[in-house]
């Protein structure tokens, strides 16, 4: 199979298919096999390799070819179409006038989503987009916008990156001061992310906030592109990680491959969108939302000594929140402290703090998880 940009392809066991120019055969089947395959297919990330994993038979997937370009296909992908309004009818139950809710008109808009390797659409895309979606029926007041606050969502169903979702969006209330919205995604005609969201007037009060804790330059540590190159060959990791939208540097290290040196349930990551955004604190706080997905549940891998790559793991987020503080900044470098309070049952959660650069504190997050370890 030739790829229809530079003629170069390779053919791995797994039956997945890459392209890529100028990268040895050895070093992509490496890639695909040690990272790609388990690392990515399990943190649904946008990577960006040229991977597709199909039921029967070979695909090749077109992704962004530069940072740049995952960055302005992600800004694609938050770039919602709106399809107007449709209808709700709530009738009470027999005899009680209480729970007759009468006629609503949700406003409904319309995404694509990213290409990923396992089919699946990105958790934290599909918060990213639900979130566009509220805040784009959120008139101002009197001139005023009104930015979000906290959205709290529930990941119901896997999502189908080949097919486009579909948003709807409750007008709940519009208060004096806060707005919210009840978003519900949908494929198939099934929900597969439903998420309460609040948007705030801007106001004085009490003001206080957590210190943003040490932590080294994000210049000097290691690039994903330099982490990668420990495990494989240096041109391939480049030709991955440059397709990634976000760039996270761990400041412990990464567990893409291997287990975190100490099991310790904490970890901090610096993070960053690869190129510029537009200056549109909606899109800031939605790549936020959207970066906040990536490493939430690592705490608790670190601390059962697991990474990523390793074969047994069955992971999947169940649910998100986050709390904005202050005005989001997402292409500047933020620092995202995490922990993991507990573990049981098959469900992991993590708590985290995104801080910028100058040491405000941006937004808190909290996660939980299905982390799952399958024998045999």
């Amino acid at each position: 199979m030739s790829d229809h940009r530079n003629g170069t392809s390779t053919s791995v066991g797994s039956g997945a298919t890459v392209a890529a120019a100028g990268v040895a055969a050895g070093a992509l089947a490496n890639v695909l096999a040690n990272v790609l395959a388990n690392v990515l297919a399990k943190m649904g990330s946008g990577m960006g390799a040229i991977l597709s994993v199909p039921r029967d038979s070979l695909t090749l997937m077109r992704l962004p070819d530069s940072a740049a370009d995952s960055v302005a296909d992600l800004l694609d992908v938050l770039d919602l179409t709106c399809l107007g309004e449709a209808r709700i009818v709530v009738e009470g139950a027999p005899g009680d006038e209480e729970t007759d809710l009468g006629e609503s008109t949700p406003i409904v808009f319309v995404g694509r989503s990213q290409k990923q390797a396992h089919g699946r659409v990105f958790g934290g895309q599909v918060l990213a987009q639900s979130l566009v979606a509220a805040a784009r029926t959120v008139e101002p007041v009197d001139g005023v916008a009104r930015p979000i606050h906290s959205l709290h969502a529930y990941f119901v169903r896997g999502g189908d990156d080949n097919h486009p979702i579909r948003f709807v969006v409750e007008r709940v209330r519009d208060g004096a001061s806060f707005s919210t919205r009840r978003v519900q995604a949908v494929q198939y005609g099934q929900t597969i992310l439903s998420m309460g969201c609040s948007f705030q007037e801007p106001a004085d009060g009490m003001d206080h906030q957590d210190p943003m804790p040490p932590a080294p330059d994000p210049d000097d540590i290691p690039t994903l592109a330099e982490a990668l190159g420990e495990h494989l060959d240096p041109s391939a990791a480049q030709f991955f990680a440059a397709r990634r939208p976000i760039e996270l540097r761990h400041v412990e290290g990464n567990i893409y491959v291997k287990p975190g040196r100490q099991r310790a349930a904490r970890q901090s990551v610096w993070l960053k969108a690869r190129a510029e955004l537009p200056d549109d604190p909606v899109i800031h706080a939605a790549v936020l939302a959207y970066a906040s997905d990536y490493p939430m549940l690592e705490p608790v891998l670190r601390r059962h000594g697991v990474a990523w790559q390793d074969p047994r793991l069955r992971p999947a987020s169940l649910d998100h929140a986050m709390w904005f503080h202050r005005a989001p900044k997402a292409d500047d470098w933020v620092l995202y402290t995490m922990s993991s309070p507990s573990a049981s049952g098959g469900r992991g959660l993590g708590v985290g703090r995104m801080f910028s650069a100058d040491g405000a504190l941006m937004a808190s997050v909290a996660q939980e998880g299905m982390l799952r370890l399958k024998e045999g």
